[in-house]
């Protein structure tokens, strides 16, 4: 058992915030680029009046999906290659 550190329960509760923090910051960051490289569709094709609260409503939703799910694959990745170094070591 080389290796293992014995944690107490405050510095359990600090990975926990800390992870916390990160993954909420990971999202909005990943929904704001999202947001950003949806700006760069050319809407008049899509929608009648593209600058509409409808319009405008159904791209924030578009970006929360596509933001969501590119943050969940960045934090997942991160979460694995951190299960690998035990795999390693």
């Amino acid at each position: 058992m080389k290796g293992i550190l014995p944690m107490n329960m405050e510095d359990i509760q600090l990975s926990y915030g800390i992870n916390g923090l990160l993954s909420i910051v990971v999202v909005i960051l990943s929904i704001l680029l999202a947001w950003f490289a949806l700006q760069e569709l050319k809407l008049e094709t899509l929608f009648r009046n593209p600058r509409s609260p409808k319009a405008r409503l159904l791209l924030l939703i578009l970006a929360t999906v596509i933001g969501h799910s590119f943050a969940s694959f960045i934090l997942d990745y991160v979460q694995w290659t951190t299960m690998l170094k035990g795999f390693v070591e």
